[in-house]
């Protein structure tokens, strides 16, 4: 880290009020549908929500049981807030016995012919939705895909940036400008997003069923569950979403033109385990093709670059149409301990973390460096928690805790730029307990899962189980969702099945034929 940080963060603290103000903000939270007894549903999606296609808040993710509530981008964090707990309530209403999965790490699920793939109709993008999910569980497994998270999206005003780039005196085009400032924030991110981990990582423990034999490093606890003592998010560890599957694939963040040209390169190269899966066998798909990604959602990564992709558009030709519009942050765990799944003080310390991320120095990564930040995150994943905990900075091992105080230091710097005009100092005050967090690892949900779990006997099903009825207790009993935004989730869970059915009646081509376009386009 350099003294760039603090001569871009003293360009914008010079200006009258926060240039960041009014930076827009979403969330995407998943949950499972489970009966009363903890098993995954093998209900439809309720129709009562709305179409899963085309809803705007209500939608499915791999598993038709495996729910994904969207908010709206809004400037605050807490109209996010009250819109994803307005989906909840919503949404509990219209699920009869149904509860929703208060964890990441999933339920007691079945074999994976008992996972059912996600449905969304009969139109040719709606057997492709669904193609895709079967070629995931061909692929990696379906019990992977029943990993629940929470998506944090965000992107600073459009007064930010000409604001910025005067502050930074660079003469280039508006667009590229932008995009290349995104991009520093993602690699940054990426060399850094592991104190995410450690601070917000809700996943130290599992079922049994979720693995076939016990992996290495975890441990027995009780009679149906396994952890690692010091893990602060099995799910984004070897165990789930960082898998070995996709580490031949090198998808470049130094350039925009470099990170079109790979994700592209990985959707036409063909890959030797795939093929022996077959494409379409017996008249049905089992995946969209036999290449090293499908399409570009199915590399994973812990933040996406992003914009907004036109009907039928695919996301790497939106970005190089008009460049990065936002970033997406995916390695939020659902916190068992909010009935949303996420709170505002989460929201506001990961805004402003975007916003050091943004405002540190970003060198292109080299490969030594991106494999550095590779394992930081997997052994945070795994270990982070652990007194004297070690990760390595410049080929130099450097304490945890030491480099979380230094980064989190600065996170209040910029935090403190936000509160701006706020004499509640939210963000500070956020910032304010995860720098407790760093000195005290017991606060951290992680350490806070494991504690309560002794409630239960050691057992991570009972303990989830409770806290779902918790849930949903908690939003039965809150306020109705106020009238004017009721209507507006019940008339979109109407316009939903309405717009399905048009997409349905406007379809010409057979699937085969659309699948040859939507790949043939550029």
């Amino acid at each position: 880290m350099s003294g760039g940080f603090e001569k871009r963060l003293g360009g914008l603290a010079r200006l009258s009020g926060s240039p960041m103000a009014g930076a827009l903000k979403g969330v995407e939270k998943e949950a499972l549908r489970i009966d009363p007894q903890g098993e995954l549903a093998q209900t439809p999606h309720p129709r009562a929500l709305g179409s899963a296609l085309t809803s705007r808040y209500i939608t499915t993710d791999f598993s038709e049981a495996l729910l994904e509530f969207v908010t709206p981008a809004y400037a605050t964090t807490w109209e996010t807030l009250r819109t994803i707990c307005d989906i909840h309530q919503f949404t509990y209403e219209r699920l009869g016995d149904e509860l929703l999965w208060a964890a990441s790490m999933p339920c007691r699920v079945p074999d994976d012919d008992g996972i059912p793939l996600a449905e969304y109709g009969k139109s040719n993008v709606a057997t492709m939705k669904t193609a895709y999910r079967r070629g995931l569980g061909y692929r990696y497994g379906r019990h992977m895909q029943t990993i629940a998270g929470v998506h944090f999206n965000y992107s600073l005003p459009e007064h930010f940036w000409p604001v910025y780039q005067e502050v930074l005196g660079d003469p280039r085009e508006a667009g590229e400008f932008r995009s290349e400032h995104y991009l520093g924030l993602v690699r940054n991110f990426r060399r850094y997003g592991w104190l995410v981990l450690y601070l917000f990582g809700a996943s130290p423990a599992l079922c049994r069923c979720f693995v076939r034999e016990e992996p290495a490093g975890l441990r027995p606890l009780g009679n149906d569950s396994l952890f690692a003592p010091y893990a602060t998010s099995l799910r984004m560890s070897d165990l789930g979403y960082s898998n070995q599957n996709q580490s031949a694939i090198v998808i470049s963040l130094n350039g925009l033109e470099e990170y079109i040209r790979d994700l592209s390169l990985a959707i036409r190269t063909p890959e030797p385990a795939y093929q022996g899966i077959g494409v379409k066998v017996g008249g049905e798909y089992r995946q969209l093709n036999a290449n090293q990604l499908q399409i570009e959602n199915e590399y994973y990564s812990s933040v996406r670059p992003k914009r907004v992709a036109r009907s039928g558009e695919r996301p790497t030709a939106a970005l190089r149409r008009g460049g990065i519009e936002y970033v997406e942050i995916r390695s939020l765990d659902v916190n068992v301990f909010d009935p949303a799944g996420v709170n505002q003080n989460t929201m506001r310390f990961i805004e402003a973390f975007l916003v050091y991320c943004l405002l540190e120095q970003s060198d292109p990564f080299t490969t030594e460096t991106f494999l550095e930040a590779n394992r930081n995150q997997a052994l945070t994943a795994r270990s982070g928690r652990q007194p004297g905990f070690e990760l390595v900075r410049g080929n130099r091992p450097v304490p945890l805790v030491d480099w979380a105080r230094e980064i989190v230091a600065r996170v209040a710097d910029v935090a403190a730029l936000l509160d701006r005009g706020d004499t509640a100092c939210a963000y500070l005050e956020a910032t304010r307990l995860m720098q407790s967090a760093i000195e005290e690892p017991d606060l951290t949900p992680s350490a806070r899962m494991l504690a309560e779990m002794q409630r239960f006997d050691g057992s991570f099903f009972e303990f989830a189980m409770h806290a779902s009825r918790s849930h949903r207790d908690y939003f039965a009993s809150i306020a109705p969702i106020p009238a004017a935004r009721r209507e507006a989730l019940e008339r979109e869970a109407v316009e939903s099945i309405e717009r399905q059915a048009q997409i349905e009646a406007s379809d010409t081509l057979d699937f085969d034929a659309y699948l040859a376009r939507y790949f043939a386009a550029d």
